[in-house]
């Protein structure tokens, strides 16, 4: 499995003042994805001119909560990795959702931190 990239995601039940935020530290909007999942996210991809990445996406929390994305070559291969290392399905996600461009899974580890592994249709 090869990792493709790597950065955080926020998930926010105000996502425009986390984007403004970011935008104020010099990140520009990349792209906007729409009805992810069942539970229709949205989801921005930001970058800045040093290449770092942050997605923010809209989320139905008590409080901002920060996920680590991961893109790889080989999701069920990924997912069999975490999941010998204790990783679970992390809340109301399907193991797998998939999406018009995308397959992925939303991963909580033993310790709390929660992975969304995606891997990019060709």
């Amino acid at each position: 499995m090869k990792i493709t990239s790597f950065n955080p995601l926020i998930a926010s039940r105000d996502p425009e003042a986390v984007i403004a935020l970011f935008e104020a530290l010099g990140f520009e909007r990349q792209h906007t994805k729409t009805g992810i999942s069942d539970m229709d996210i949205t989801s921005v991809r930001m970058k800045d001119a040093n290449g770092f990445h942050v997605d923010v996406a809209n989320g139905d929390f008590p409080g901002d909560r920060t996920l680590i994305r991961m893109n790889v070559d080989d999701l069920d291969e990924a997912v069999e990795l975490l999941t010998a290392r204790g990783f679970k399905k992390a809340g109301s996600f399907k193991e797998t959702e998939e999406t018009s461009s995308s397959r992925f899974n939303i991963m909580i580890s033993p310790s709390g931190f929660i992975m969304d592994i995606i891997k990019h249709k060709e």
